[in-house]
């Protein structure tokens, strides 16, 4: 198939899941279960996403240090309470020396 296609279909497709947040009644999203879930849901995505990304690469597991080690120092500036932009310069500049520092 071709990849523009699988693109427009993906973009299509998510404008419309987009779309479909806005015909939902407020009295659904009144309900204290549906607004907690409505609220952690793109939290546990994006943990979800930067797992994959530190411990994948294509179908495989690898779990490599400066990795693995980036993630620690951006789970801590997290945990911290440190701004996005804080964590992921901290989390990138710690995997880029450790790379630099052992030749990798």
């Amino acid at each position: 198939m071709n990849t523009w296609v699988l693109v427009l279909g993906t973009v299509v497709g998510c404008y419309a899941f987009k779309l479909a947040g806005y015909f939902v009644p407020a009295r659904t999203l009144d309900r204290p279960q549906v607004r907690r879930v409505v609220e952690l849901l793109p939290v546990a995505l994006l943990a979800a996403l930067v797992v994959v990304e530190a411990v994948a690469d294509g179908r495989r597991l690898v779990f490599d240090g400066p990795r693995l080690a980036g993630l620690a120092v951006g789970a801590v500036a997290v945990w911290r309470r440190a701004p996005f932009l804080v964590v992921v310069l901290a989390a990138a500049a710690t995997a880029a020396l450790l790379r630099l520092a052992i030749g990798g």
